[in-house]
């Protein structure tokens, strides 16, 4: 019979949504600190919970066979010396919606000039500027996953021309170019909107430097929901400065909290959030988990599942 350790602040939670789907063959034990008391004698083989938690234990669990991360990222279970004889999954799949109404939400805001509007309407003042539109405006994808994917369907139903830079895939259809390897300076000329929605690895560090802020077009603005790494900060800050690109929306960063005295906080054109562009529904994530768990069962591969070597 398969053992279940849940180890989540939202432990107790998770416990109850997943007892209400009556999943055949699965007992279930939940903690909400790494530090609490497992029971004695105990032999998990199956993980749910946060990656910052489950670390803890993943080296005290011989007989670990998967475990289910509730983030997309997982990089505290791979820093150096980490096992990596289990399958991990994490939960890419459930945060496209999200994603794509923070995104879409900013996007429209800067196109429509919503801002000046209403600074215009606080004024007493009649604007008759023609608002702009997103239609026919080229959006870039860096990173073309689940969420990347979702972001491309809802770009068609604006009217957006898409283009993607990924590693190899090119499945999805709403991508009408694809780019690859050296071509990241290619794919980032000619974009009105840079939306980075790619993991946090070493191949990933600082993809966004300097040369591709200057192969942007001067009204071209930065989106970045991936994570914080991915962009050099110091050498956007010197961009938006400079005026080089229009702006940027930014949810992540290098150092989370961002310091109150990051120049970012006073940069033209910038838009600050606090790492929320997505929340972690828990009924998603306990669905996903459970549609794991059946497939687990029957020997099926499991969805989201995580390339150790790639990082994501």
């Amino acid at each position: 019979m398969p053992r279940l350790l849940i180890i989540s602040q939202d432990a107790i939670e998770y416990l109850r949504l997943i007892e209400q789907a009556d999943l055949p063959g699965l007992s279930m034990y939940a903690v909400q600190k790494a530090t609490d008391t497992i029971p004695c004698g105990e032999e998990f083989d199956l993980l749910l919970g946060e990656p910052a938690l489950i670390r803890h234990v993943v080296g005290c669990l011989p007989n670990l066979r998967w475990a289910q991360c509730t983030w997309a990222g997982v990089e505290p279970l791979l820093q150096p010396g980490m096992r990596r004889d289990y399958t991990l999954t994490n939960v890419r799949f459930v945060y496209g919606p999200q994603m794509a109404e923070y995104v879409y939400g900013y996007l429209l805001l800067i196109a429509r000039g919503t801002l000046s509007r209403l600074q215009a309407q606080q004024e007493g003042r009649w604007d008759t500027t023609l608002p702009g539109t997103l239609r026919r405006k080229m959006l870039g994808l860096l990173g073309v996953g689940s969420i990347g994917a979702h972001l491309a369907g809802t770009a068609r139903h604006f009217g957006m021309h898409v283009r993607g830079y990924t590693r190899f895939s090119e499945s999805c259809p709403d991508v009408a170019a694809y780019f690859h390897g050296e071509q990241l300076l290619e794919f980032a000329s000619g974009l009105d909107y840079l939306v980075c929605v790619l993991p946090g690895t070493g191949a990933t560090y600082h993809l966004v430097d300097t040369r591709v802020l200057r192969a942007l077009p001067p009204h071209a603005w930065l989106v970045n929901i991936g994570r914080g790494t991915t962009v050099d900060q110091a050498a956007l800050v010197e961009a938006l400065q400079a005026r080089r690109i229009g702006g940027a929306v930014l949810d992540v960063f290098e150092q989370e909290p961002l310091p109150p005295e990051h120049p970012l906080w006073h940069t033209p054109n910038t838009f600050i959030t606090a790492h929320v562009a997505a929340k972690n529904y828990l009924p998603d994530i306990a669905g996903l988990f459970c549609e794991n768990y059946l497939r687990f069962l029957r020997g099926e591969p499991l969805r989201g599942v995580v390339d150790f070597e790639a990082g994501y």
